[in-house]
């Protein structure tokens, strides 16, 4: 998560948004980017995450990676007050069946990105074939 986080606080704090992403991490621990191009200017989040996802099963079948994560800009309904926030999610599965969503709600004020508080939810686990 260290790795692919402050790239989507950059795009937010520079442009007040950002494509879907991601990383990974290969079994000798070199750190990847990935994204996902359909030929499209302005694709649609759900297609570029299918197409990140699709890429990250198939790597993780053949032993590539060992970790992915997949960031992308979500609404959320805050848990503390019921508002409803912008939030940067972050889909971290590895190998070890572990997979959660991290969920860092922000707000920007004057081109300045204000982080709340870090969420966590169970992760759909369906990157990493189960063992």
């Amino acid at each position: 998560m260290n790795s692919v986080l402050p790239f989507a606080q950059q795009m937010l704090t520079t442009h007040g948004e950002f494509f879907p992403f991601g990383g990974a991490m290969r079994p000798d621990g070199q750190l990847v980017s990935i994204a996902g191009y359909d030929g499209n200017e302005r694709p649609k989040s759900v297609d570029v995450i299918a197409q990140m996802k699709g890429g990250m099963i198939a790597a993780a079948r053949n032993g590539e990676y060992k970790a992915t994560a997949i960031v992308y800009d979500v609404r959320i309904k805050l848990p503390s007050t019921g508002e409803i926030s912008d939030a940067i999610a972050v889909s971290l599965n590895h190998r070890d069946n572990y997979s959660v969503i991290v969920l860092i709600p922000y707000k920007i004020d004057a081109e300045k990105l204000i982080p709340g508080a870090t969420l966590a939810q169970k992760g759909e686990a369906d990157i990493f074939p189960a063992q």
